[in-house]
Parts: C-alpha cells; structure tokens; sequence
C-alpha cells in the first residue's frame, strides 16, 4: 500500500444541478458557474499536492480537473470507473418528478441500505466497488497523494467504504457540494476522515443533504 493522501473532489456546476435534475451518466457540461467555481477552487486543491490526478470520463469532471492539472502540472489520467451512480429510470428527471412518479421510491433510496437503486439504476455499493478498483491500482503503485475529481454519490459511497461504514449508515452522509472535496489520510493501514465537503465556500451545512447523489 502506497497511497496516504486522498483527496475526492466534486464536479462544478451544471444547469442540470441548478435545476435539481439527476444527471447519472448523461454528459451535462459545466456552465458559467461551474466553470467559475472550478478555476476559484484550483489553488486550494494544488496546494494539497496530489502527485496523479484521475477523472470521471464525463466532462463536467474533466472540466473541473483540468485547472487543478494546470496548475499542479500533471496530467488528467480519465477512468469511467470514476462516473456517477446510473440513475436508470430516474436520468434527466428533477426530484419533484421522481417523487411524483415513484411514490415513496426516492425517500427509501435515500434514507435506507446502501444495497437500494434507482428503477434499473446502481445501487451505491456498487459505484463505491467500482470507483474503489481505481483506488486499489493507485495503491499497488508508488504514488502517495492522488486526487480523484468525480460526482457527489460516488464520493458519498467510496468515503463510506474506505472508512468501513457501516453500509446502512451512508445515507447519513451528507451531500458533497459543487466544487468541494473530501480528504481522506491513512494512518495505521486504516484510512481516516481528515477533511468532508470543504471547499471555498466552507463546509456546506444548510441543505447540504439535499445535495442529489446521482447529480
């Protein structure tokens, strides 16, 4: 094991964020927020030093690494691996129409095992396992600080897993804001919490946990 600092960042925003619209595996870009908070947020994520950068394949995830790489002059290495949870049915849908479409489908989702998914959508045990095999190959290798820059639920779930939560207590996470980050250190061969959903703005608190996974 090689790696002792991991830093997840989230994507910056999109329309479809702005109008609470799941987005799962759609390409929705960046808009002119998105590509503000991005370039804000850089400097705060060089100055942690990763020595490999590996983004979601999606562009709003490119998008948002690209500045850090500038800055920290690396390459973005991309691994689908790092997508959003597939919201199935649910894609392209805001909340109030999941809601109004599922009767109590989306509050289960939400609030209970980790094992649950969206109508012909991922579960996030299983996006969690897949963004994992890009941590397990960083850690066969001699990198020690890697940053990943990928999307809210896979972030809720991969933080949940390589802390070893119980899986029924990720639902307790709260939502990853746009442009913010997770910093996760390794102490003893165990990793540990050292940083949730910091970023520019602070830590996100008021209606943090409605932040969408699958956004």
């Amino acid at each position: 094991m090689t790696l002792q600092h991991l830093i997840l960042m989230r994507h910056g925003e999109t329309d479809w964020n702005a109008e609470a619209r799941l987005q799962g595996h759609r390409d929705v870009a960046l808009n002119a927020v998105g590509r503000r908070q991005a370039v804000a947020a850089a400097p705060s994520v060089a100055a942690l030093a990763p020595q490999v950068i590996v983004s979601s394949d999606l562009s709003r995830a490119r998008s948002t690494a690209a500045p850090v790489a500038e800055l920290s002059g690396l390459e973005v290495a991309v691994d689908r691996r790092l997508r959003e949870t597939s919201m199935g049915l649910w894609e392209g849908l805001t909340r109030a129409e999941v809601v109004a479409g599922w009767p109590g489908q989306w509050e289960r989702w939400r609030a209970t095992s980790a094992h649950n998914s969206p109508p012909e959508g991922e579960s996030r045990w299983q996006v969690a396992a897949r963004a994992n095999g890009v941590v397990d190959e960083l850690d066969a290798g001699d990198v020690e600080r890697a940053l990943l820059v990928a999307h809210g639920g896979l972030i809720v779930g991969l933080t949940g897993l390589l802390l070893d939560l119980p899986e029924d207590s990720w639902a307790t996470l709260i939502g990853i804001g746009n442009c913010h980050w997770v910093v996760l250190h390794r102490f003893m061969g165990a990793w540990r919490l050292h940083s949730y959903n910091a970023g520019l703005g602070g830590v996100v608190l008021a209606g943090g946990e409605e932040e969408l996974a699958g956004a």
